[in-house]
Order: structure tokens, then sequence, then C-alpha cells
């Protein structure tokens, strides 16, 4: 695997027989019994991920951030390991009740919630509903919703890419610190319980120092709400954000050490302001599958563009995996069928789809590739089929998830006749 940055790789990858090899499954087997584009989610992976969690943090309420990847299945793996949801939408809260998570272990999110979400939540017997907006608060109460948090926006910016910060000023989430006190004088007015405070500021971070000083502020303004309101929150939800590597360079914090430093800054912070210590919540996702999943492309057209340019045509693209074009994401790529060898050049990785845009990597050594080669992009766990499309009419890939030398099919792969099913037919 020249040229690859091993630490992309899910936990159980090897090469085995000339060829990658994931929970004990080789690639070729993969691509032959279920097609291509697969993403290919390895168990062991997310499972060591998901312990980490619970280890840091043994007394908090762990949630899977299901717009990450909603998946039933991978709901349940988790469920099985004392998570719950954080939903955003009715869909991903469907999601979570197919898998069988109680409400007591459901936090309900959302920027624009409907009145229908707020309903299904209290339906649901939703653990917490975030009050994102002032007018929420009435709408909440009418719709039988019980407990809530108020999500606050302390005005910092993470270091991450501006599409995925979420508590700077003039963040569409949440609410600057006046009308958060606002919030939750109304919402105790109308009959809610307010139980506590929400902040998340961002995706994909690779350090934690936005991190403590959102939680130092949070302390302040916990405090303020003390002095203001005699009220101060009982839970702290502290969202997700911990990034994963993605390519070489990139090396963020490991879960435990970037959850102990929280929960240390949090602690310190609330003993400066003399408050009674609060329960946590965490919202993991990518950090929880991101670096379990990998996708396998079959390699089509390979052409040499310019003197500097060779594109290695894939047979799918933005339309599975937007996030280069969304954020200018970058990956690394190995040859699976060919992982030992050598480098012959650098190539441009580029999908199946009708824009120039369409480019997966920019830069990749690879040995030459050739058609039919399995084209295997590390690290695609999250937000890639969360994010996918039928952008050209593609049906979106199917997913499995690996162990011990087993593979079962968690996604199906969409068809044609899938798609087609959506139209309305004149009668």
């Amino acid at each position: 695997m020249d040229g690859l940055t091993t630490g992309t790789l899910p936990d159980s990858a090897a090469v085995e027989g000339g060829e990658l090899v994931v929970g004990g499954v080789a690639a070729s087997t993969l691509a032959e019994r279920f097609g291509t584009p697969l993403v290919v989610y390895c168990e062991e992976t997310l499972l060591a991920a998901a312990r980490a969690y619970r280890e840091a943090a043994p007394n908090a309420l762990l949630l899977y951030s299901v717009k990450a990847f909603p998946n039933v299945e991978l709901l349940r793996l988790l469920a099985a390991e004392g998570y719950g949801a954080d939903v955003s939408t009715l869909g991903e809260l469907a999601y979570a009740r197919a898998a069988g998570i109680p409400g007591e272990r459901i936090v309900v999110h959302g920027n624009n919630k409907s009145d229908e979400e707020l309903r299904a939540a209290a339906e649901a017997g939703a653990r917490f509903v975030v009050l994102d907006a002032l007018d929420e608060i009435e709408r909440a109460a009418a719709a039988a919703v019980r407990s809530t948090l108020v999500r606050v926006t302390p005005g910092i910016e993470a270091d991450t890419h501006p599409a995925i910060r979420t508590a700077h000023h003039g963040s569409k989430f949440g609410l600057p610190p006046d009308q958060a006190l606002e919030a939750i004088r109304r919402a105790r007015d109308a009959g809610l319980e307010v139980a506590g405070l929400h902040l998340h500021i961002g995706s994909q971070l690779l350090g934690v120092d936005a991190a403590r000083a959102s939680i130092d502020w949070l302390g302040a303004f916990a405090a303020d709400c003390r002095a203001e309101l005699g009220w101060e929150p009982e839970i702290v939800d502290l969202g997700g954000g911990l990034g994963i590597q993605y390519v070489e360079g990139e090396r963020p914090p490991t879960i435990v050490d970037f959850v102990t430093t929280l929960l240390g800054r949090l602690g310190h912070a609330w003993a400066l302001h003399g408050l009674e210590q609060p329960s946590v919540i965490l919202e993991p996702g990518r950090s929880l599958v991101g670096h379990a999943g990998l996708t396998l492309y079959r390699v089509g057209v390979v052409k040499q563009a310019t003197e500097t340019t060779t594109f290695v045509a894939v047979d799918g693209g933005m339309s599975d995996n937007p996030r280069p074009q969304l954020y200018g994401a970058r990956y690394e790529a190995l040859l699976a069928n060919r992982p030992d060898e050598e480098p012959a050049g650098s190539y441009t990785v580029c999908g199946k789809h009708c824009e120039s845009g369409d480019v997966l990597i920019e830069s990749v050594r690879l040995p030459e590739p050739r058609r039919g080669d399995l084209l295997a992009v590390p690290a695609t766990g999250a937000y890639t089929l969360s994010l996918a499309s039928n952008y050209n009419a593609v049906p979106r890939p199917a997913a499995v998830l690996v162990a011990d030398g087993k593979a079962r099919l968690i996604r199906r792969r969409e068809t044609l006749d899938d798609l087609l099913a959506l139209e309305a037919r004149a009668t």
C-alpha cells in the first residue's frame, strides 16, 4: 500500500494474496458479490470508536449523529453499545425508531422544525427537543413537548471549513446569548422544562482550542443564566465535531484525548463559576463511522488529457460523494486489486457525471491504472451516502458491513426501477 497513509484505512484492513482485505473479506469478493460503487463498513473499527467514547465518558449520554449516515443496522449496532440518536428531521427520527432506539435516548435538533416534527418528537417521547428559535417555544408547548435544551451560539469560529462551522457569529444554528436568555425565560413561562444548554461549534475538528474556548464561554454564560434568571443547566450537550484523518498531514486528537479534554475543561469552567456540575451529552457522528468506511469503485476510462494530467474515471463520483465539491474535501486512494505495486505516477480520479468539477481526487500516486481495476477510497463512512444524489439518474450505491470474514448487506443498491417509481404517471 505504498503511497497511502494507513491511518485512513479501517482497523481491519490488510493485504492478503496480493489484494486489499477488510474485515477478513477480499475487495474483489465484495465487488463481485455486491457490485460497485460499494461502501464497505468495518464493524471492528466502528465498535472500537464507540467503545472509546464510552471509556472516555462513562457517565455521558452518547448519541450517534444520524446525519453522518442514516442506517438502521448501524444504529442497532450502536444501540447495543448503549448509544442513542441525535436526529434533526422526521426521516432521521424514523430511522432511530425503526432501529428500536427508545425515546429516552433520542434528542431532536433542527433549525427549522415544523409543527409535524415537534409533534413527532413528543409522540416518540424524545428525551429532549433542542430549541433553536424563539418561535419554536409556543409551538413546542402546543405539540406537548416537555423537556428541552436551548442551543446557544457563542460567536466562536472553529478551525474548519466555513460550510461546517456552526457556532460563529451569524450562524443559522442556535440563538445568540441575549436571545438564548429570552428563550429560557419564555420556555419556562410556557410550561416547558428547560433542562440545559446545547453547544456545537462545527464539524471535522482537528484540534481542541476552539472547543476549549467555547466551553469556557459556556461556563460564563451559565453563570449569567443563574444571575439573571435564577436558573442553571442540569444538562450540557456538547455536540460532536471531532474530525478524522483523510490525508497525510492531518492529525486529529484521539477520541479519548478529545473527550477527556472537553470534560476536564467543562469541570473547570463550572467550578470557576461555582456552578453545580451538569450531566453531559455527546453527539459523535463522523468520528464513529467515517474511518470505518471505504468506497470501492471500478475503474473505467484512463485518459491522458495533458502532459501533466491523466484522468482515471470511476463508476461513481459526485452522486455518491459530493464532499470534494461542497467542501474541497481531499482523499487518498489505492488500487485494491494491486495494492503492493509501486506507483507509476500521479493521477486525477474523476467520476462519470456531466460536470467538469466531478473530480474525487485531484492527485494521487497509483500503479498504472487499467480498465477493470478496483479503486479503494478510504475514510468515506460519513457524509457521503447521506449527501448522495441521483444526478444523471445514477442509482445510489449499496453498503455492506464486514466482520470476521463475512459481509452482510445493510443498504441495498438503488435500481432504475426505484428512480422511475417516483415519477407521476398520467392516468
